[in-house]
C-alpha cells in the first residue's frame, strides 16, 4: 500500500507540475490584472495540492533516523521556537515545565521535532477552544519524557493501541497518520509512545519516552 501510494503521488505531482508551467505560461501572456490574479489563485491551489500530496507520502514512508548527540535542554529550547513559529496562535496557550540540566540526547532532532509538533498540532486541531496545555520535559532514570497534557471534557477513544492504528478516523485534509508516524518515530529513536486519560481531571497525557545520556558530574 505504501508503495502505490508513493507511486500514485508521484504520478499526480508529476502532472501538477505541468499544469503549473503551463499556468506560469498563461501568466505571462495575459493582460488583464483580473486574470492575471485569478491565474495566481490556480497557481496556489495547485502548490496546495502537492503540498499535501508531499505530507500524505511522509506519513507512510518508512523511519531512518540520522541521530547526532544534542543537548535536551537545548532540543526544548528549539521546539519552543518551532512552536512559536508554526503555530503563532496556539503558543502562548503553552504552559513549559521544563526540568533538565546536562543530559544529552542521540536523536535525528528534526525528525523528533516533526514528533512532538504533531502532538501539538492535534491538540490545538481537535480542541478549538482550548485555553491551555501544559507540555513538560523531564528525565526518568535513563529516559528523556516528554509529556504534553491537554484538557478534554469527553473523550470516549481507547488509549490502548496510541499509535498503532493508522487512518481510523478519516476526514477532509486529514488521513489519520499522525499518531502512528509520531509512534514510529519514537520506537526508531529506541523509545515508545503511549497515552493516557484521567477522568477525574478531564485530561488527557501523552507521553514519548526517548534514551538519554545521565548529566556528566564536574
Amino acid at each position: 500500500m505504501v508503495k502505490f501510494v508513493r507511486q500514485l503521488s508521484h504520478d499526480i505531482r508529476n502532472n501538477l507540475n505541468a499544469v503549473e508551467l503551463q499556468s506560469a505560461y498563461l501568466a505571462e501572456l495575459a493582460q488583464d490584472p483580473e486574470l492575471k490574479n485569478e491565474i495566481q489563485r490556480l497557481r496556489e491551489m495547485t502548490s496546495g495540492i502537492g503540498v499535501n500530496l508531499q505530507r500524505l507520502t511522509a506519513g507512510l514512508s518508512q523511519v531512518n533516523p540520522n541521530p547526532m548527540s544534542y543537548s535536551a535542554a537545548d532540543f526544548i529550547e528549539d521546539l519552543k521556537q518551532k512552536v512559536a513559529k508554526e503555530l503563532p496562535d496556539n503558543a502562548s496557550k503553552v504552559t513549559w515545565d521544563v526540568q533538565l540540566k546536562d543530559e544529552e540526547l542521540d536523536i535525528d532532532p528534526q525528525l523528533v521535532q516533526q514528533a512532538l509538533l504533531e502532538l501539538f498540532n492535534n491538540a490545538f486541531q481537535h480542541e478549538r477552544n482550548i485555553k491551555s496545555i501544559t507540555a513538560k520535559g523531564y528525565i526518568d532514570k535513563d529516559h528523556f519524557v516528554f509529556e504534553l497534557s491537554e484538557p478534554k471534557a469527553s473523550f470516549e477513544s481507547s488509549t490502548q493501541n496510541w499509535g498503532f492504528e493508522p487512518m481510523r478516523k478519516v476526514s477532509q485534509g486529514h488521513y489519520g497518520l499522525g499518531l502512528n508516524r509520531v509512534r514510529a518515530i519514537a520506537e526508531a529513536h529506541g523509545g515508545d509512545l503511549r497515552a493516557d486519560y484521567d477522568k477525574k481531571t478531564s485530561t488527557l497525557k501523552t507521553t514519548m519516552r526517548l534514551p538519554a545520556s545521565p548529566a556528566e558530574k564536574s
